[in-house]
């Protein structure tokens, strides 16, 4: 339309149909395709200034519904679970982001864009914390779950491996349980997307370690193992 609309200033009148054939016929998508990256390439090219965020629930034992907030930082995969509430209202996810800004204060780039989903709960006080950072607040489409695939990802990896095999209690419980995990998934869980590294290294070590210099640690009840080197 704004083709033919350009057209018309200049006294030439074609219909947007006609244009619209004329440019399929020539392989030409519409104007946002063909400049610009797509939402990939920009995801993997920003990915050191990306964080995002979202919310997930949890049943307890009671049947009570507790709300997670969480973030996830895309080029190192690592995990900050902001906290959980019965009731997530404005002022408490306000603070919640307060919170992660000072726990990420240390990194080496700074947060140049805050991805998150489009819910109520995200109120425009949540976002200016973020703003006042230097970051750009981008909230996906609605139902469309790939376009906070990292995010997505880590909830249906939490639930498998951690969350789907216990009874949750309450809320203290809840975080205790997601304190563990995280702690796990960000200094002990090799990642296939970081070349099998984690997200937070603690210690490197190249050495041959026979089968009897193998030490296995037990997190939450034995649920999840972890194996490191033992001194000899």
């Amino acid at each position: 339309m704004r083709i033919s609309g350009e057209l018309r200033k200049l006294g030439i009148w074609v219909s947007a149909t006609t244009i619209r054939t004329l440019l399929r016929r020539n392989g030409f998508g519409p104007a946002p395709r063909r400049s610009g990256s797509t939402w990939t390439q920009f995801l993997r090219v920003q990915a050191g200034a990306i964080l995002a965020c979202d919310f997930f629930t949890v049943e307890t034992i009671g049947l009570k519904t507790l709300y997670v907030l969480f973030f996830i930082e895309i080029s190192t995969r690592r995990v900050v679970a902001a906290g959980v509430s019965a009731n997530p209202n404005s002022a408490w996810v306000t603070q919640q982001a307060r919170n992660v800004t000072m726990e990420l204060d240390d990194r080496a780039r700074p947060i140049g864009f805050l991805l998150r989903t489009t819910t109520p709960k995200f109120t425009g006080p949540f976002d200016e914390v973020f703003r006042t950072q230097g970051a750009q607040v981008i909230q996906t489409p609605i139902q469309a779950p790939k376009a906070n695939a990292y995010a997505e990802r880590w909830v249906e990896t939490v639930r498998a491996e951690c969350l789907d095999w216990m009874l949750v209690l309450g809320r203290r419980h809840l975080l205790r349980i997601l304190r563990a995990y995280v702690r796990h998934y960000n200094q002990e869980r090799p990642h296939r997307g970081l070349a099998l590294a984690v997200p937070e290294p603690q210690r490197e070590s190249s050495m041959l370690v026979s089968p009897r210099g193998v030490g296995r640690r037990d997190v939450l009840g034995g649920l999840i193992h972890e194996y490191r080197a033992v001194a000899a």
